[in-house]
């Protein structure tokens, strides 16, 4: 073995001169040297710098009752992200009037005994005081499967959208059908904002007095001078101070207030206060009405409780000791009065 590795380095002393030798051998010597740094310093690397996911891990594990988790996503490059997800949220369960309550040995009475005697009577209720009202309202929203995405239709490009579109059949239908994600027709389809140029316009100073109404909001709607404003009873000084009154009239209601002296340069009448609606999208009233009766929600975003009174009717009891018997107090997220003739929805 010893006389071959002898007889290899004549061969190549043979065939390059010895300064190229000697260079080849240098480039093969700093070639191994570098190879062996880069793998040494990438091992030592590795073990003092632990992979991003586990620092991630133990960062969030050394974290006591924290109300978020970490997770770490890894993309298409190979590269870790860091994503935090938002706690559950949290849900109205209801609750149990406490006992001893006036509303405990409350029962109601029997029908009457004329069943041709349809018309309108008093409906006994029993309603818990105003501070109890108060006390029991809850915190957070009550749960209600069904659509957690919503979004509105615009039709922005139309040359003469009407207030609510132009819903074809299959959307019509297809609107029944309650999904987790929708987009639907829910009139204000002409403009972005419900209110500002879409064919029931408010001015702007309510619009945002409307928009930081964020707990209970009672309306109201005269259109065409056809009622008078009856003001509320019974209400709590925590209402008057909490709650939004608002009544929507259309430039007739308004001359007609204006020239009876009810009206002056606040805009308020007693507890209302007066928003004055233009560019009505129909030319019947009554149908300008249901406007604000059917999409309070849309004009009062932020508002979290809402209560509609009939122009024709008066309002007796304080807001809080209604929406704690019909609602709070049953868990529901909608309440309405049963019409003593009229007992289908679309015919009301």
């Amino acid at each position: 073995m010893f006389k071959e590795k002898e007889g290899l380095f004549p061969w190549i002393h043979k065939f390059a001169p010895r300064k190229k030798v000697g260079m080849l051998l240098l480039c093969a010597v700093s070639l191994a040297v570098f190879l062996w740094v880069v793998f040494v310093d990438k091992g030592e690397a590795q073990e003092s710098n632990p992979p991003i996911g586990n620092r991630l891990f133990r960062e969030a594990g050394q974290k006591d009752n924290s109300t978020t988790i970490e997770s770490v996503e890894r993309t298409n490059a190979g590269q870790s992200a860091s994503t935090v997800q938002p706690p559950p949220p949290v849900f109205f369960k209801g609750y149990t009037i406490p006992p001893g309550n006036p509303c405990e040995s409350f029962t109601l009475p029997p029908p009457p005994a004329d069943k041709k005697r349809t018309g309108p009577r008093p409906c006994p209720v029993c309603y818990l005081p105003v501070e109890q009202a108060i006390a029991l309202m809850p915190d957070a929203p009550s749960f209600s499967p069904g659509v957690s995405n919503l979004t509105y239709i615009h039709e922005e490009n139309s040359e003469k959208p009407e207030f609510g579109g132009y819903p074809s059949l299959v959307q019509r239908n297809d609107s029944y059908d309650v999904r987790e994600s929708m987009s639907m027709h829910c009139g204000f389809v002409k403009g972005i904002r419900p209110g500002h140029q879409t064919g029931f316009d408010i001015d702007d100073s309510n619009l945002l007095v409307m928009e930081s109404c964020r707990g209970v909001v009672v309306a109201s709607a005269i259109f065409g001078a056809f009622d008078l404003i009856r003001q509320p009873q019974n209400i709590s000084e925590y209402a008057k101070g909490n709650v939004c009154f608002y009544m929507f009239v259309d430039e007739e209601t308004e001359n007609f207030l204006r020239n009876s002296s009810e009206l002056d340069s606040s805009m308020r009448i007693g507890l209302w206060r007066i928003a004055v609606v233009h560019n009505l999208p129909y030319d019947d009233p009554r149908r300008n009405g249901k406007v604000p009766k059917l999409l309070l929600h849309r004009l009062f975003p932020n508002a979290r409780y809402s209560l509609w009174v009939d122009a024709k009717l008066e309002l007796v009891v304080d807001p809080y000791q209604i929406l704690e018997r019909f609602l709070w107090r049953k868990n529901a997220s909608f309440a309405i009065s049963r019409h003593y003739r009229r007992f289908d929805v679309f015919v009301e």
